[in-house]
């Protein structure tokens, strides 16, 4: 018996990264807690686990006392003194207690006490891996598909987790064995078996995220990304700017040929992104931020908020359709815009 359970708690330790001394204490309590029981809770308990011998023991502590009051945690000074001459009043003796005597219930209580040990270091440890994740971009395979709701189960390597459908692209269809990227926005302690993990597709610092996996100058920190305000699956205007005035932002994003944003369009199912300059200069920013549309003049008539004039060829295109241009640029810039055409 010790034999297999010093082997399982190796690979325990081996497989699913359990620290051994947290197993050892874990299943300490657990015997402890069992003999307890058998002896209706009153009982002094000692646990030794000796690693290197493969060894475990239980051993049942009494007190010597001159009159015995409870025969489960006292024993007499001449009943002592049977066991060794040593022992005087207050001395502690100990008897070797054999787990295989333990009852069905203690047995199954320790049982119990070791298996949710287990789930909790597992736990902890999901958590721990999760942590490293969060806020990042990582890799799952889809396991499977719920008809009803249209949320996603996916396997991201640590565990499997929910893709919901409202953090899915709108439009985008998933099989069975898919690989996708997933932004991983929250992980919660709160869930009754596991952590909670909050995947999502549309969250914008997936789009941050993409960027920076693609471009060398924004993981060197040469270029900056300063605000995001994104549609998923229909448009995203993110706004940058470089620490270095020999390189172009806006150029370093898109690449040759546009092919470092084409790879960022590609995981995002043709999404369009425009990628616009950031300027401290609130009338440049927000100037900017109208891309594609050209912008003649911007004033302010409030602290957030401005009136931005075009030329009547460009109001269209700059409020865009449903008013999604002028929307993400107020968004993006933070403040209310108000967009009037003007013939000359």
């Amino acid at each position: 018996m010790n034999a297999e359970f010093f082997t399982a708690l190796d690979a325990l330790t081996t497989v699913k990264g359990i620290p051994k001394d947290y197993m050892l204490e874990k299943i300490e309590a657990a015997l402890v807690n069992a003999y307890k029981r058998e002896c209706g809770g009153a009982a002094n308990v000692r646990v030794s686990i000796d690693c290197e011998k493969q060894d475990v023991k239980v051993y049942q502590q009494k007190t010597v006392v001159e009159e015995v009051l409870d025969p489960v945690t006292d024993i007499s000074l001449e009943e002592a003194r049977k066991i060794s001459r040593r022992y005087t009043l207050g001395s502690v003796v100990e008897f070797e207690m054999k787990t295989k005597n333990f009852g069905r219930l203690s047995a199954q209580t320790a049982k119990q006490v070791i298996i949710q040990a287990i789930r909790e270091a597992e736990r902890s440890n999901m958590i721990r891996e999760y942590d490293k994740k969060r806020e990042e971009v990582i890799t799952a395979q889809v396991t499977k598909i719920m008809p009803d709701t249209g949320d996603i189960l996916v396997d991201t390597g640590t565990s499997e987790a929910i893709l919901p459908k409202d953090e899915q692209i709108p439009g985008e269809t998933f099989f069975v064995g898919d690989r996708v990227k997933v932004f991983v926005t929250e992980v919660s302690r709160e869930g009754s078996t596991g952590p909670v993990v909050t995947l999502s597709r549309t969250h914008p610092g997936m789009v941050k995220r993409m960027f920076e996996m693609v471009v060398p100058e924004i993981a060197e920190g040469i270029v900056l990304i300063r605000g995001i305000s994104r549609e998923a699956g229909s448009r995203t205007k993110m706004a940058v700017m470089s620490r270095d005035p020999d390189v172009d932002p806006i150029g370093a994003c898109i690449g040759g040929s546009g092919m470092r944003i084409a790879e960022v369009l590609q995981e995002l199912g043709g999404e369009k992104i425009d990628v616009v300059q950031f300027s401290e200069k609130p009338e440049e920013y927000i100037a900017s931020a109208l891309s594609p549309a050209k912008v003649r003049e911007v004033e302010f008539d409030g602290e957030r908020s401005a009136k931005v004039l075009v030329d009547s060829d460009q109001l269209s295109l700059a409020i865009g359709k449903e008013g999604q241009n002028a929307r993400l640029a107020a968004r993006l810039t933070g403040y209310k815009i108000d967009i009037k055409g003007s013939k000359g």
